[in-house]
Order: structure tokens, then sequence, then C-alpha cells
């Protein structure tokens, strides 16, 4: 018996059965199993075969049902040795497709959009002789059973040649397929060589006569009015007609418009692969996110939040009291608020203040320790309340337009209720005992990893996406998700799609600070969006190398930065040293360098640097450990910048998409000019009519800098040499001549310029 295992994730389940069958030394073997891992599921040969009569949607249908594991369009590929294409004589696919784009790794992953933006498609695409070749691109979404053709067109010679370009709109959440077919034009040849014939003074009687035969090829395919014209058409070309009458009707729309329309597409090239783009809604591509410990949020029941008087207010914040919160948080214009776990706290080996090992009486421990006798991921923490009460505080939220992010941790305290059920789901060390989260030399000695690899992995992929079910039925519609690096890729590949083809809607954010290619590897997994290093990054060299790269590199295709000024892990030392000014600083370029960022508050509006002595880049008497009492009142807040930034960001459409980010020179290393535009994206939509954002930064929180900024005016969509700009900040219009000026920024008072550029005198 010949046994295929699934092993790697290459082709669909129906290309792959095509794949095996269509060799005939595969066909004819008496017994043959397929056998997926984890789960090792076996289909016999004969089942197969019944089934490669099926549609490719019923037979996707029929693999996913076989599995132990629902599967997700993406999948474990062949590994036999493939035999190399064989062509018969007689072929006339005459037409090549290479190099297309985008796409990513083979098309073994597919690329991102959120509903209403274009997907613009390339490829070189050309044929043998002198033929006229013809291109289109085919799409369309996942609930369609038919494909949709929009042409594609040939790029100018100067430009490229033989490179081709298309576009489709994505219009609905899911997945859309796309791929591109070709083929030799011939009735377009037939016309360009009558009419160079015509311009020779050659008789075209015969040109006529050949063309005719286009026309009844047509009318043979068409029918009803179609078939009468082209009926009628034929005879006229077929009757020898007069030179100029002749000309008139070859030349005319109508039969090209029907010939084209009936055209012998058995010779097209079908390009090799149907590549994938996932769609989502538009807060995949802008947010304001804001983090909050809930637990913080005491309330007193006199004054409200009043945090001067801290014996007035209850020892834990609750649901409720989140909910007096909210105008401020919606004041400051931030659409997500992302709260870290909110799950029953492990009292096993609990972390004490500033992450003491040892625990006194009153310390809560981390939040990221979940699970204890009082629940686990599925359960609220009680001292916040009930799910009741989260459900009431997600639905007041949305009244003020902010969306609940949950924090999606996949490890467990060491009382939590799958440690007694499931012993197995966790690593064991020689002496039996479980086996902690460690980073040597560093232990987390209040955390359990997951052993992913156990022998019941299966029974715990379904227990961890139960818990993602949970939280989405309680209209949880996104998820910042805990170092998912130090979880298998398969997990993120299986997880993912099978959340979001029930639940389009949902936004996954990674929280991986690791090395470039696992982050890129987690974006191609599903992952929404994707922290970045933008903390680190803090000199303009590096902040223009690193945006050049997320901005314009193909990885921007599946790697949507979302960029955090701070994090309760991350207080960089550009602001402890620089104080409320860097903070401003930061904030601004996180603002507008970047369509989604956050911070982490209260300590970020307040530009606390108090840094922990037993880590620099952790808060002293951090959150993580302990309840905090902030005092929103004080004058140094920094509401009323955030506001202004983000009622900036809402009022420019530039800023709401991170692609057309342009870095202009200036000749102060401490001061950086950047540019957003709205994209051009069809003929209607004209330069003069785009929305256009230009950012210079102070990169000094101690100095006033100045300097001569030269900027491309043609990427700016200037036509004037004379040009108006109002800074949106605080409302004063300049003008500016030509490519350079002057500017000048102080730290304290004026970091920054976000410029409204008009495009008039």
């Amino acid at each position: 018996m010949l046994r295929v295992y699934f092993l790697r994730k290459t082709r669909s389940f129906t290309q792959l059965f095509t794949l095996l069958f269509s060799r005939p030394n595969l066909r004819s073997l008496p017994e043959m199993s397929i056998c997926r891992l984890p789960g090792k599921a076996h289909i016999s040969r004969p089942r197969i075969l019944e089934k490669l009569n099926h549609t490719p949607d019923q037979t996707r249908q029929w693999c996913r049902k076989m599995n132990t594991i629902p599967t997700s369009k993406n999948f474990y590929g062949y590994t036999g040795k493939e035999e190399p294409i064989r062509l018969t004589p007689g072929t006339h696919r005459r037409v090549v497709i290479e190099h297309v784009t985008p796409e990513i790794d083979g098309g073994r992953y597919p690329v991102k959009r959120v509903v209403g933006e274009t997907l613009t498609v390339e490829a070189d695409v050309f044929g043998d002789g002198h033929d006229i070749v013809w291109c289109g691109l085919r799409y369309r979404h996942e609930t369609d059973s038919v494909w949709s053709v929009t042409p594609m067109h040939a790029f100018t010679a100067e430009v490229a040649e033989d490179r081709w370009q298309g576009t489709f709109s994505v219009e609905k959440t899911g997945s859309y397929s796309y791929t591109i077919v070709a083929g030799v034009d011939h009735f377009a040849t037939w016309r360009r060589d009558l009419s160079l014939n015509a311009a020779a003074g050659k008789d075209l009687s015969l040109d006529f006569a050949e063309g005719a035969k286009f026309a009844e090829f047509a009318e043979s395919q068409a029918q009803d009015e179609d078939a009468e014209q082209l009926a009628e058409f034929a005879g006229r070309l077929r009757s020898s007609p007069a030179r100029e009458d002749g000309l008139a009707l070859v030349t005319g729309s109508e039969l090209a418009h029907l010939v084209t329309k009936y055209r012998d597409s058995t010779e097209d090239t079908l390009y090799s692969r149907s590549l994938q783009v996932t769609v989502d809604r538009p807060r995949a591509r802008f947010s304001t996110w804001y983090e909050m410990f809930p637990r913080s949020l005491r309330v007193s029941h006199e004054n409200g939040h009043h945090p001067e008087n801290p014996e007035n207010l209850p020892a834990h914040g609750t649901f409720a009291s989140c909910e007096t919160a909210l105008p401020y948080i919606a004041g400051m214009g931030f659409d997500v608020l992302y709260l870290p776990p909110i799950h029953p706290i492990g009292k096993i080996a609990r972390k004490g203040s500033n992450n003491a090992i040892t625990a006194q009486e009153g310390d809560l421990g981390s939040p990221w320790a979940i699970g204890s006798t009082e629940g686990g991921h599925t359960a609220v923490h009680p001292d916040l309340g009930t799910i009741d009460d989260f459900r009431s505080f997600r639905k007041r939220a949305e009244d003020f337009g902010i969306e609940i992010a949950l924090d999606l941790a996949f490890q467990c305290a060491p009382d939590h209720p799958w440690v007694q059920e499931h012993p197995n789901w966790f690593r064991h060390r020689a002496d039996g005992s479980v086996k902690c989260a460690e980073n040597p030399p560093k232990s987390y000695e209040d955390i359990y990893p997951f052993d992913f690899e156990c022998e019941d992995s299966a029974a715990l992929w379904r227990a961890l996406r139960e818990v993602v079910d949970f939280w989405v039925d309680q209209g949880v519609r996104i998820f910042r998700v805990d170092n998912p690096h130090t979880k298998p890729f398969p997990f993120w590949d299986w997880l993912i799609p099978e959340v979001k083809r029930s639940c389009p809607d949902v936004l996954f954010l990674a929280e991986a600070f690791t090395r470039p290619k696992l982050m890129h590897r987690l974006a191609k997994a599903g992952f929404t969006q994707s922290y970045t290093y933008f903390t680190w990054r803090n000199t303009k060299w590096e902040l223009t190398e690193y945006f050049t790269e997320l901005t314009k590199d193909e990885s921007r295709e599946i790697f949507r930065p979302n960029v955090w000024t701070n994090t309760p892990d991350i207080l960089h030392e550009f602001l402890r040293q620089g104080g409320k000014p860097a903070f401003m600083v930061r904030f601004i370029l996180a603002a507008t360098l970047a369509a989604n960022y956050g911070i982490y508050g209260p300590v970020f509006e307040l530009a606390v640097t108090e840094a922990a002595a037993w880590r620099e880049e952790e808060y002293q008497d951090s959150e993580k450990y302990q309840i905090r009492t902030w005092d929103l009142d004080q004058e140094h807040n920094m509401r009323d910048l955030i506001s202004q930034v983000n009622f900036i960001r809402r009022e420019n459409p530039a800023l709401q998409q991170d692609w057309t980010l342009q870095f202009h020179h200036i000749d102060n290393d401490q001061l950086i000019c950047y540019s957003k535009t709205t994209p051009v994206e069809g003929p209607g939509d004209q330069p003069s009519n785009q929305n256009v954002v230009l950012t210079v930064v102070n990169l000094d929180p101690q100095h006033t800098q100045s300097g001569w900024v030269h900027l491309d005016l043609e990427a700016l969509a200037v036509t004037h040499q004379n040009f108006t700009l109002t800074d949106l900040l605080d409302g004063t219009r300049y003008t500016w001549h030509g490519p350079w000026n002057y500017v000048e920024l102080h730290p304290g008072t004026h970091p920054a310029h976000i410029f409204h550029i008009h495009n008039f005198p």
C-alpha cells in the first residue's frame, strides 16, 4: 500500500488529488491511503476516486469532514517525487505567464486587504512570434460560484515590456481567489495586420474573407440578437465589401465587442496557481489602541474616579468602574481598548510587587498567570465581576465607538484547572513535576506553558479553539495574542483561518518582539496586525530605514504594522531620559508614521519615567504585579495633544494607510520629514484631489532644532511653485516656495508640524 503523508503546506486537496491520480502509475495501484498529521485520518483509494468527479467546492467540503482536526484552506502538501509536465503533440497554449505579484511564497500564503480596497496584480505575459496577446485577471469571493474577469493592460515598453497589470475591488470580508488567464488574440492580430495592409495600399478582399471566419465562429457560440448580428457581419465581410465600408466595419467597436465576447478560449493559458487574498474589515488597516489594566480602575462611590482619596476606593477595579473611564478614553480619540488578561489569577507561585519571587499577603499577582480554582481561560476574575458584567461593559464601550480587545495568553498558572484535568498537556521534568516557563537564565514560576507536541495535541488544539469561540460568542472581535512566536506555526496556520471562517470580522494582533523572520512567518499564518521594533527605532536613520522596509518591501502584502510607544514591559531609555518632550515626540511619530498605533496608559499620557531597579525597561511598581492609582487631572497630562492628533488622523484619510509614506530630505539629522497621500486608484482620481499630509518632527527632546527641507513636490502632488500649508496642530498657515523651505521646532512647546498641503498658491 502506498501511503501519502500531508507534511507541509503546498497544495489544496483538489489539486493534490488531481496530481496523484493523473499519474498512471499511481492510479493503477490496488490500494492507497492518504494520511494527515496530526490525527492520521486515512482515506482509501476508492473513496478518493469517487470524489474526483465532484466539483472543487464539493471536494473541499468532503476533505474537511474526513479530518480529525478541521482543516483550513492552508494544507499539507504532497511530498513524493513529482513527474515533469509532459505535453502531447498538438498543444497550442503559446502564452507564458510568469513573475506574478503579489504572490507570497509561491502562493502558499494569502495577501491582505480590507473591504473597499483594490488589489493590483502584475505579471510578465508574453507569447512567441508577433501575434497580439490578451490577458485577463480572474477573481471570485469564496461564496461566489463563478469567476469574474477584468482585462489586464500592458505597460508601455519604456516602463516594462511584456509586463501586465490589472486590478479588482474587494467588497466583502473573507477570502478571494485570483489568478491570470491569457492567450493569443487572433482577431486583434488580424485587425492589426489588415490595417497595415490597408496603409500599404494592398488588396483587402482576402483579409475581409478571413475576418468573416472570426464572426462565423462567434456566431456559432452566440444566441438571439448577438448571433443575428454576427451573421450579418460575416455576410458583409464575405460579400467583398467596398474598401472603405469593410474598413469601417472591421475597425468599429461592435464587431470587436461581439467577437471578443464569444472568442475561442480552448487555447488559453491559465496560470498554474490560484492565489488568495484575505479581506478584513477596515479597522484592520486603521485603528487607535489604548491599553489599560482594569483592576486599577477603582472608583470612589462618592466622587467618581478620584485617585487622591484611595482610602475611599474599593481594593480592586470592576467592569462597572471601567465604564467610568470610557468617556476619558473616547475623548482622546481611541477606538480600541485593550485589556490585559481578565481571568482568575493563580495563587501558587504567585509573583509579588515589582516581580518579587515571593508574594506577600495582599499581592494580586500577574494577570498573565491565568487560572485558579475559580476558573480558567473562559472565566473572569471574580473581583472584576461576572460574564454578564463584562458583556454590559463591552456594549457600553460600543456606545462610545470603542471596541474591546482581549488578551489571548495561551499558558496556565500552576493551579489552573487544566493542570489537574489534563496533565499531559504540559511538559514535565525528570522528577515528574510540571516544567514552568523559562527564558534561561530567567524562570517564570507562576506560568506553565503548553506542550503543543504532546500525544494529546489534537485535544489541546481544540480546547484552545473553544476558548476563542467562547469570547467571540461574548461579542469580542479583537484579540491581542501574547507571545505567539512561542507556539508552533502549524497551530496558528490552523486556528486563525478556522476562526475567521466562522467569523471573518475577528482580528488578531501578534505580540511578538522576536527575530524578523519569525514575525513575518506569523503574519503569513494569518495575524491581522503585528507589533514592531518602533520602540527601539529612535534616530532619523533608524526610522527612515525601518519604515521604508515596512511600507515598500514585498512583506507589506502580509505584515500590517501596529506601532506602540510603550508597553507594560517596555519603558525605553529615550522616554526615561527625555521627559515629557520625548513622550510628545514619540507619540506624534507613532500616530503619523503608522495607521495602526497604540499607547499603554495612563502612564504614557502622564509621562511616567520611573524605571524598575531590577530591569530598566520595566516600570517601577508595575501594574503587571500590583494596582496603581493615577491622578488623571495632573496639569502635564498629554490628553489634549493626544485628542488633537487622533482627530487629525480621523479627518485625513492619508494618515489611515501606510503604503504612500514618503521621506523627504532635510539637512539636519535631528529633524525628520515625511508625507502621506491618499492613493490614486483610478482614472477619475486626480492628484489634485488627494489628501496630502506632511509631518516634520524634532527628534531632540532637549534642544530647538532647525533646518532646510527639500520636498519631492511630485510625490506631494504639488503642481504650483507656490503652495499653502496649514499646521493642523495650531492652525497657522504658511506659504512655501518651491522644494526648499526652512523649519524650526522647539521640543517643549512645538515639537512638530503636521501640515495639510493645499494644492493652490
